[in-house]
């Protein structure tokens, strides 16, 4: 089995984005260049193939863990400080990815007019997110049998999020209102609570690689499609609006163009 070691910072990344609520892990394996990988590894763990699967998903799933327990707390505190600049900054990072998801998908060979039909609805559906109300709480104390179920499937659902480009999985466990919850149980290292969601991630995770795998590889210009008008959608989602003080304004405009130079640096490291 030969290791893939820089998934380690493809996953660290990928974990980082995951905390932020309104970014999708799914998006930053876009601009790494590593989406149709890692679905395909996700798949083949159930195949006879499965120990090449592993040296491709282990360093990477040990980046997105090192990411999660390590950076929880400093997201967090970027959120509650910068929130602003923080929000351009991945802002900026997914507009990035675009210009790569244009040239991945061929859209100009390929795409037809019900093709820019499931983008736009693709786009549409994600921005609608936007109009959600958080159902945020303060974390949940006293944990009983329904507490755990409705994490479970939190879980489970925000994973399912999370595979998809464009979805952020945070921003489902915003909305179901058990985001401080889990957030509150990785910095603090409550074991049940990350074994209870952990366990829902898995299966969502592998549900959802497995559909994408089929639509991927059975209508594969309509898939890009869908995905492209996700990531388009969630710029709506995470667009924090325009700051109030020049400073910060300059702050945010900054970042943004910090994002948009990461991704493509990514993207010519990852893609050429």
């Amino acid at each position: 089995m030969r290791f893939e070691w820089k998934n380690i910072y493809r996953g660290i990344l990928m974990g980082a984005s995951d905390v932020v609520p309104g970014v999708s892990g799914g998006t930053i394996a876009v601009v790494l260049g590593i989406y149709d990988r890692l679905i395909d590894a996700i798949n083949g763990i159930f195949s006879r193939r499965w120990k090449e699967q592993l040296g491709f998903l282990i360093p990477l799933f040990i980046g997105v863990g090192t990411a999660i327990i390590l950076l929880s707390r400093l997201i967090e505190w970027l959120f509650e400080h910068y929130p602003a600049p923080t929000k351009f900054f991945f802002l900026g990072l997914i507009i990035g990815v675009l210009p790569y998801l244009y040239h991945k998908a061929d859209m100009k060979h390929t795409f037809k007019g019900k093709h820019y039909g499931l983008l736009l609805i693709g786009a549409v559906f994600v921005a609608s997110l936007s109009f959600f109300q958080a159902g945020e709480t303060e974390p949940m104390q006293n944990l009983t049998l329904s507490s755990y179920i409705l994490l479970f499937f939190s879980g489970w659902l925000a994973s399912s999020a999370m595979v998809l480009p464009g979805i952020s999985g945070s921003f489902i466990l915003l909305i179901i209102g058990v985001y401080s919850t889990i957030i509150s149980g990785v910095s603090n290292f409550k074991l049940d609570i990350i074994a209870v969601v952990g366990v829902g991630l898995v299966i969502g995770v592998v549900i959802m690689s497995k559909i994408v795998k089929f639509f991927l590889e059975n209508y594969t210009a309509g898939t890009f499609a869908v995905i492209i008008g996700l990531v388009i959608g969630s710029v709506f989602v995470i667009f924090p609006g325009v700051p109030e003080s020049g400073v910060m304004m300059a702050v945010s405009v900054v970042a943004f163009i910090g994002g948009l130079l990461a991704a493509y640096l990514l993207g010519r490291v990852e893609y050429n």
